[in-house]
Protein backbone atom coordinates (compact mmCIF):
# COMPACT_ATOMS: atom_id res chain seq x y z
CA UNK A 1 0.00 0.00 0.00
CA UNK A 2 1.30 3.45 -0.94
CA UNK A 3 1.52 6.32 1.62
CA UNK A 4 -1.51 7.99 0.02
CA UNK A 5 -3.57 4.85 0.54
CA UNK A 6 -3.65 3.79 -3.11
CA UNK A 7 -2.56 0.33 -4.21
CA UNK A 8 0.37 -0.16 -6.50
CA UNK A 9 -0.58 -1.34 -9.95
CA UNK A 10 1.44 -3.74 -12.07
CA UNK A 11 4.78 -5.39 -11.46
CA UNK A 12 4.90 -9.02 -10.31
CA UNK A 13 1.74 -10.89 -9.37
CA UNK A 14 0.87 -11.37 -5.71
CA UNK A 15 -0.77 -14.50 -4.32
CA UNK A 16 -4.52 -14.06 -4.76
CA UNK A 17 -7.00 -16.76 -3.67
CA UNK A 18 -9.64 -14.74 -5.50
CA UNK A 19 -8.13 -15.95 -8.77
CA UNK A 20 -9.37 -19.46 -8.05
CA UNK A 21 -12.65 -20.54 -9.61
CA UNK A 22 -15.73 -20.30 -7.42
CA UNK A 23 -17.80 -23.34 -6.59
CA UNK A 24 -20.02 -24.14 -9.56
CA UNK A 25 -17.89 -22.20 -12.06
CA UNK A 26 -16.80 -23.98 -15.27
CA UNK A 27 -13.63 -25.97 -14.53
CA UNK A 28 -10.33 -24.65 -15.88
CA UNK A 29 -9.68 -28.08 -17.36
CA UNK A 30 -11.99 -27.29 -20.26
CA UNK A 31 -9.53 -24.62 -21.45
CA UNK A 32 -6.36 -26.60 -20.85
CA UNK A 33 -5.09 -28.97 -23.55
CA UNK A 34 -6.13 -32.59 -23.20
CA UNK A 35 -2.49 -33.63 -22.95
CA UNK A 36 0.39 -31.36 -22.01
CA UNK A 37 3.68 -31.05 -20.17
CA UNK A 38 4.24 -28.38 -17.55
CA UNK A 39 7.78 -26.98 -17.45
CA UNK A 40 9.20 -24.42 -15.06
CA UNK A 41 9.56 -21.86 -17.87
CA UNK A 42 8.36 -21.25 -21.39
CA UNK A 43 11.92 -20.90 -22.65
CA UNK A 44 12.77 -24.24 -21.06
CA UNK A 45 9.82 -25.83 -22.88
CA UNK A 46 11.00 -24.34 -26.19
CA UNK A 47 14.53 -25.56 -25.60
CA UNK A 48 13.23 -29.06 -24.86
CA UNK A 49 11.33 -29.11 -28.17
CA UNK A 50 14.44 -28.04 -30.07
CA UNK A 51 16.50 -30.74 -28.41
CA UNK A 52 13.82 -33.32 -29.22
CA UNK A 53 13.71 -32.25 -32.88
CA UNK A 54 17.50 -31.97 -33.18
CA UNK A 55 17.02 -29.90 -36.35
CA UNK A 56 19.84 -29.51 -38.80
CA UNK A 57 18.92 -25.98 -39.83
CA UNK A 58 18.07 -22.67 -38.17
CA UNK A 59 15.48 -21.36 -35.72
CA UNK A 60 13.56 -18.45 -37.24
CA UNK A 61 12.30 -15.99 -34.64
CA UNK A 62 10.08 -12.89 -34.85
CA UNK A 63 11.96 -9.60 -34.89
CA UNK A 64 9.80 -8.14 -32.10
CA UNK A 65 10.44 -10.60 -29.31
CA UNK A 66 12.19 -11.10 -25.97
CA UNK A 67 15.91 -10.95 -26.75
CA UNK A 68 16.77 -12.76 -23.52
CA UNK A 69 14.82 -15.81 -24.66
CA UNK A 70 16.38 -15.56 -28.12
CA UNK A 71 19.84 -15.57 -26.54
CA UNK A 72 18.99 -18.66 -24.49
CA UNK A 73 17.66 -20.53 -27.53
CA UNK A 74 20.69 -19.60 -29.60
CA UNK A 75 22.60 -22.14 -27.51
CA UNK A 76 20.42 -24.88 -29.05
CA UNK A 77 20.63 -23.86 -32.71
CA UNK A 78 21.53 -20.88 -34.94
CA UNK A 79 19.02 -18.01 -34.96
CA UNK A 80 17.55 -16.22 -37.97
CA UNK A 81 14.92 -13.48 -37.91
CA UNK A 82 11.77 -12.60 -39.79
CA UNK A 83 9.83 -9.36 -39.45
CA UNK A 84 6.87 -9.22 -37.09
CA UNK A 85 5.94 -5.78 -35.80
CA UNK A 86 3.31 -4.74 -33.23
CA UNK A 87 1.48 -2.66 -35.84
CA UNK A 88 -1.55 -4.88 -36.38
CA UNK A 89 -0.34 -6.17 -39.74
CA UNK A 90 0.88 -9.51 -38.41
CA UNK A 91 4.08 -11.30 -39.46
CA UNK A 92 5.66 -10.34 -42.79
CA UNK A 93 5.87 -13.87 -44.03
CA UNK A 94 7.67 -12.78 -47.18
CA UNK A 95 10.65 -12.07 -44.89
CA UNK A 96 10.58 -15.62 -43.50
CA UNK A 97 13.15 -17.55 -45.51
CA UNK A 98 12.96 -20.97 -43.88
CA UNK A 99 14.08 -24.11 -45.67
CA UNK A 100 13.42 -27.79 -45.07
CA UNK A 101 14.66 -28.89 -41.67
CA UNK A 102 14.34 -25.44 -40.10
CA UNK A 103 12.12 -24.52 -37.14
CA UNK A 104 9.94 -21.40 -36.96
CA UNK A 105 8.65 -19.75 -33.80
CA UNK A 106 5.28 -18.09 -34.48
CA UNK A 107 3.81 -15.81 -31.85
CA UNK A 108 0.42 -14.32 -31.10
CA UNK A 109 1.93 -10.92 -30.35
CA UNK A 110 0.04 -9.11 -27.58
CA UNK A 111 -2.87 -11.48 -28.26
CA UNK A 112 -3.89 -9.61 -31.43
CA UNK A 113 -2.78 -11.89 -34.27
CA UNK A 114 -4.77 -14.37 -36.34
CA UNK A 115 -3.85 -17.93 -37.24
CA UNK A 116 -4.98 -18.12 -40.88
CA UNK A 117 -1.73 -16.78 -42.42
CA UNK A 118 0.30 -19.26 -40.39
CA UNK A 119 -1.99 -22.15 -41.31
CA UNK A 120 -1.51 -21.38 -45.00
CA UNK A 121 2.26 -20.97 -44.58
CA UNK A 122 2.58 -24.33 -42.82
CA UNK A 123 0.64 -26.08 -45.57
CA UNK A 124 3.04 -24.61 -48.12
CA UNK A 125 6.12 -25.64 -46.07
CA UNK A 126 5.39 -29.11 -44.65
CA UNK A 127 9.07 -29.87 -44.00
CA UNK A 128 9.45 -26.88 -41.64
CA UNK A 129 8.36 -27.35 -38.02
CA UNK A 130 6.32 -24.47 -36.59
CA UNK A 131 6.12 -23.93 -32.83
CA UNK A 132 3.48 -21.44 -31.68
CA UNK A 133 4.02 -19.11 -28.71
CA UNK A 134 0.72 -18.24 -27.02
CA UNK A 135 2.19 -16.57 -23.94
CA UNK A 136 0.19 -13.35 -24.38
CA UNK A 137 -3.14 -15.19 -24.60
CA UNK A 138 -2.84 -18.88 -23.72
CA UNK A 139 -6.58 -19.49 -24.09
CA UNK A 140 -7.41 -17.64 -27.29
CA UNK A 141 -9.48 -19.22 -30.04
CA UNK A 142 -6.22 -19.66 -31.95
CA UNK A 143 -4.58 -21.53 -29.06
CA UNK A 144 -7.65 -23.70 -28.43
CA UNK A 145 -8.10 -24.67 -32.10
CA UNK A 146 -4.45 -24.76 -33.22
CA UNK A 147 -3.29 -27.39 -35.68
CA UNK A 148 0.45 -26.69 -35.28
CA UNK A 149 2.95 -29.43 -34.43
CA UNK A 150 3.77 -27.78 -31.09
CA UNK A 151 2.46 -24.89 -29.01
CA UNK A 152 3.56 -23.35 -25.73
CA UNK A 153 2.82 -20.53 -23.32
CA UNK A 154 4.78 -18.95 -20.50
CA UNK A 155 1.97 -18.90 -17.94
CA UNK A 156 3.36 -16.48 -15.40
CA UNK A 157 3.01 -13.66 -17.93
CA UNK A 158 -0.78 -13.72 -17.58
CA UNK A 159 -1.59 -15.82 -14.50
CA UNK A 160 -0.76 -15.45 -10.78
CA UNK A 161 1.60 -18.42 -10.70
CA UNK A 162 5.22 -18.53 -9.51
CA UNK A 163 6.39 -20.43 -12.60
CA UNK A 164 5.03 -22.49 -15.46
CA UNK A 165 5.70 -23.18 -19.13
CA UNK A 166 2.80 -25.02 -20.79
CA UNK A 167 3.72 -27.24 -23.76
CA UNK A 168 1.29 -29.22 -25.90
CA UNK A 169 1.02 -30.70 -29.38
CA UNK A 170 -2.23 -29.85 -31.19
CA UNK A 171 -1.36 -32.68 -33.60
CA UNK A 172 -0.89 -35.20 -30.81
CA UNK A 173 2.87 -35.61 -31.28
CA UNK A 174 5.03 -37.01 -28.49
CA UNK A 175 6.20 -34.31 -26.14
CA UNK A 176 9.54 -33.91 -24.41
CA UNK A 177 9.32 -34.12 -20.65
CA UNK A 178 10.83 -31.78 -18.09
CA UNK A 179 14.26 -32.87 -16.93
CA UNK A 180 15.58 -32.84 -13.38
CA UNK A 181 14.13 -31.39 -10.21
CA UNK A 182 11.93 -28.37 -9.62
CA UNK A 183 13.78 -25.07 -9.80
CA UNK A 184 14.35 -23.38 -6.43
CA UNK A 185 13.17 -20.24 -8.20
CA UNK A 186 9.56 -21.38 -7.89
CA UNK A 187 9.74 -21.37 -4.10
CA UNK A 188 11.43 -17.97 -4.06
CA UNK A 189 8.78 -16.53 -6.36
CA UNK A 190 5.98 -18.01 -4.27
CA UNK A 191 7.47 -16.51 -1.09
CA UNK A 192 7.60 -13.15 -2.85
CA UNK A 193 3.98 -13.46 -3.95
CA UNK A 194 2.82 -14.24 -0.41
CA UNK A 195 4.78 -11.36 1.09
CA UNK A 196 3.55 -8.96 -1.57
CA UNK A 197 -0.05 -9.88 -0.73
CA UNK A 198 0.64 -9.15 2.93
CA UNK A 199 2.28 -5.83 1.96
CA UNK A 200 -0.72 -4.88 -0.17
CA UNK A 201 -2.91 -5.61 2.85
CA UNK A 202 -0.94 -3.12 4.92
CA UNK A 203 1.20 -5.58 6.89
CA UNK A 204 4.69 -4.70 8.15
CA UNK A 205 6.52 -6.26 5.21
CA UNK A 206 9.42 -4.27 3.72
CA UNK A 207 8.90 -3.91 -0.01
CA UNK A 208 12.56 -4.60 -0.60
CA UNK A 209 12.16 -8.02 0.99
CA UNK A 210 9.73 -9.42 -1.56
CA UNK A 211 11.35 -7.57 -4.44
CA UNK A 212 14.66 -9.27 -3.63
CA UNK A 213 12.92 -12.64 -3.50
CA UNK A 214 11.27 -12.00 -6.85
CA UNK A 215 14.58 -11.12 -8.47
CA UNK A 216 16.39 -14.10 -6.97
CA UNK A 217 13.56 -16.33 -8.13
CA UNK A 218 13.71 -15.02 -11.68
CA UNK A 219 17.48 -15.58 -11.84
CA UNK A 220 17.08 -19.12 -10.53
CA UNK A 221 14.28 -19.90 -13.00
CA UNK A 222 16.07 -18.49 -16.04
CA UNK A 223 15.79 -21.00 -18.86
CA UNK A 224 14.87 -23.89 -16.57
CA UNK A 225 13.72 -27.01 -18.43
CA UNK A 226 12.77 -28.72 -15.19
CA UNK A 227 9.20 -29.35 -14.07
CA UNK A 228 6.89 -26.65 -12.79
CA UNK A 229 6.71 -26.35 -9.03
CA UNK A 230 4.14 -28.14 -6.90
CA UNK A 231 2.11 -24.97 -6.36
CA UNK A 232 1.75 -24.17 -10.06
CA UNK A 233 0.92 -27.80 -10.85
CA UNK A 234 -1.79 -27.88 -8.18
CA UNK A 235 -3.23 -24.40 -8.72
CA UNK A 236 -3.36 -24.17 -12.53
CA UNK A 237 -6.39 -26.44 -13.01
CA UNK A 238 -8.24 -24.61 -10.22
CA UNK A 239 -7.86 -21.07 -11.58
CA UNK A 240 -10.80 -19.14 -13.01
CA UNK A 241 -9.08 -18.97 -16.38
CA UNK A 242 -12.07 -17.71 -18.33
CA UNK A 243 -12.97 -15.14 -15.66
CA UNK A 244 -9.43 -13.76 -15.35
CA UNK A 245 -9.19 -13.46 -19.13
CA UNK A 246 -12.55 -11.71 -19.42
CA UNK A 247 -11.77 -9.27 -16.60
CA UNK A 248 -8.43 -8.34 -18.14
CA UNK A 249 -10.06 -7.77 -21.52
CA UNK A 250 -12.80 -5.64 -20.02
CA UNK A 251 -10.27 -3.51 -18.14
CA UNK A 252 -8.13 -3.00 -21.26
CA UNK A 253 -11.17 -1.92 -23.25
CA UNK A 254 -12.28 0.43 -20.47
CA UNK A 255 -8.87 2.11 -20.31
CA UNK A 256 -8.74 2.55 -24.08
CA UNK A 257 -12.19 4.08 -23.89
CA UNK A 258 -10.94 6.67 -21.39
CA UNK A 259 -7.87 7.54 -23.48
CA UNK A 260 -9.30 8.02 -26.94
CA UNK A 261 -9.85 11.80 -26.84
CA UNK A 262 -7.37 14.66 -27.09
CA UNK A 263 -3.89 15.08 -28.49
CA UNK A 264 -1.52 12.60 -26.87
CA UNK A 265 2.23 11.92 -27.12
CA UNK A 266 1.53 8.29 -27.94
CA UNK A 267 -0.48 6.00 -30.19
CA UNK A 268 -2.61 3.27 -28.67
CA UNK A 269 -1.99 -0.09 -30.33
CA UNK A 270 -5.32 -1.80 -30.90
CA UNK A 271 -6.87 -4.42 -33.14
CA UNK A 272 -7.26 -8.16 -33.12
CA UNK A 273 -9.80 -10.76 -34.19
CA UNK A 274 -13.27 -11.12 -32.67
CA UNK A 275 -13.00 -12.66 -29.22
CA UNK A 276 -9.39 -11.58 -28.74
CA UNK A 277 -8.15 -10.82 -25.25
CA UNK A 278 -5.37 -8.28 -25.82
CA UNK A 279 -2.39 -8.45 -23.49
CA UNK A 280 -3.08 -5.26 -21.51
CA UNK A 281 -2.61 -1.96 -23.40
CA UNK A 282 0.44 -0.92 -25.43
CA UNK A 283 1.32 2.73 -25.98
CA UNK A 284 3.73 3.67 -28.75
CA UNK A 285 5.33 6.96 -27.79
CA UNK A 286 6.64 9.68 -30.07
CA UNK A 287 10.24 9.05 -29.02
CA UNK A 288 12.35 7.02 -26.63
CA UNK A 289 12.72 10.09 -24.41
CA UNK A 290 8.95 10.45 -24.15
CA UNK A 291 8.58 6.73 -23.39
CA UNK A 292 11.19 6.85 -20.64
CA UNK A 293 9.63 9.99 -19.16
CA UNK A 294 6.23 8.31 -19.19
CA UNK A 295 7.66 5.21 -17.48
CA UNK A 296 9.08 7.44 -14.73
CA UNK A 297 5.82 9.39 -14.43
CA UNK A 298 3.78 6.21 -14.04
CA UNK A 299 6.23 4.74 -11.53
CA UNK A 300 6.06 7.95 -9.53
CA UNK A 301 2.33 7.28 -9.15
CA UNK A 302 2.75 3.62 -8.24
CA UNK A 303 2.00 2.24 -11.70
CA UNK A 304 4.76 -0.02 -12.96
CA UNK A 305 4.69 -0.50 -16.72
CA UNK A 306 6.96 -3.08 -18.36
CA UNK A 307 8.67 -2.66 -21.72
CA UNK A 308 8.18 -5.41 -24.33
CA UNK A 309 10.99 -5.74 -25.28
CA UNK A 310 14.21 -3.75 -25.24
CA UNK A 311 16.72 -4.44 -28.03
CA UNK A 312 20.34 -3.59 -27.30
CA UNK A 313 22.17 -3.21 -30.59
CA UNK A 314 25.45 -3.99 -28.81
CA UNK A 315 24.13 -7.41 -27.74
CA UNK A 316 21.68 -9.96 -29.12
CA UNK A 317 19.11 -8.15 -31.23
CA UNK A 318 16.96 -8.79 -34.29
CA UNK A 319 18.99 -6.72 -36.74
CA UNK A 320 15.69 -5.10 -37.77
CA UNK A 321 15.95 -1.35 -37.30
CA UNK A 322 12.20 -0.80 -37.36
CA UNK A 323 11.64 -3.44 -34.67
CA UNK A 324 14.37 -1.91 -32.52
CA UNK A 325 12.91 1.58 -33.00
CA UNK A 326 9.46 0.42 -31.92
CA UNK A 327 10.96 -1.41 -28.95
CA UNK A 328 12.59 1.85 -27.87
CA UNK A 329 9.26 3.72 -27.92
CA UNK A 330 6.75 1.22 -26.56
CA UNK A 331 5.47 0.39 -23.10
CA UNK A 332 2.73 -1.85 -21.75
CA UNK A 333 0.20 -0.31 -19.37
CA UNK A 334 -0.39 -2.95 -16.65
CA UNK A 335 -4.18 -3.01 -16.78
CA UNK A 336 -5.01 -6.67 -16.14
CA UNK A 337 -7.43 -8.74 -14.05
CA UNK A 338 -6.00 -7.31 -10.81
CA UNK A 339 -7.49 -3.89 -11.56
CA UNK A 340 -10.90 -2.71 -10.49
CA UNK A 341 -12.82 0.18 -12.10
CA UNK A 342 -11.18 2.67 -9.72
CA UNK A 343 -7.72 1.43 -10.70
CA UNK A 344 -8.52 1.78 -14.41
CA UNK A 345 -9.75 5.31 -13.83
CA UNK A 346 -6.65 6.20 -11.81
CA UNK A 347 -4.39 4.92 -14.58
CA UNK A 348 -6.32 7.04 -17.09
CA UNK A 349 -6.01 10.12 -14.88
CA UNK A 350 -2.25 9.63 -14.42
CA UNK A 351 -1.79 9.19 -18.17
CA UNK A 352 -3.97 12.22 -18.81
CA UNK A 353 -1.83 14.36 -16.51
CA UNK A 354 1.27 13.35 -18.45
CA UNK A 355 -0.40 14.12 -21.78
CA UNK A 356 -1.40 17.57 -20.52
CA UNK A 357 2.15 18.42 -19.45
CA UNK A 358 4.86 19.69 -21.82
CA UNK A 359 6.09 16.80 -23.93
CA UNK A 360 9.68 15.79 -23.31
CA UNK A 361 11.84 14.84 -26.26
Amino acid sequence: MRPDGSREIGSEFHWDPGALARIGAPPADRLLPGSFELFATGSGALSAVLRRLAPRGRLHMPSFFCMGVAELLSADMPIAWYRHLPDGSGPRLESLRATDGDVVLAQNLFGRDVHAPWDAWRRAHPAVTVVEDHSHDPFSDWALTSTAPYAMASLRKTLPLPDGGLLWSPRGLDLPRPVGAESPGAGLKLAAMLLKQAWLDGRAVPKGRFRALQQRGERALLGSAGPAGAVTTAVLPLLDLAGLRATGTRNAQALIGELVSGIQPWRILTGGPAGAAPFRVQLLCASEAVRDALLAHLAGHGIFAPVHWRQDRSGVWSGDEESADLAARILTVPVDFRCGPADVHRIAEVLGAFAAAPVRG
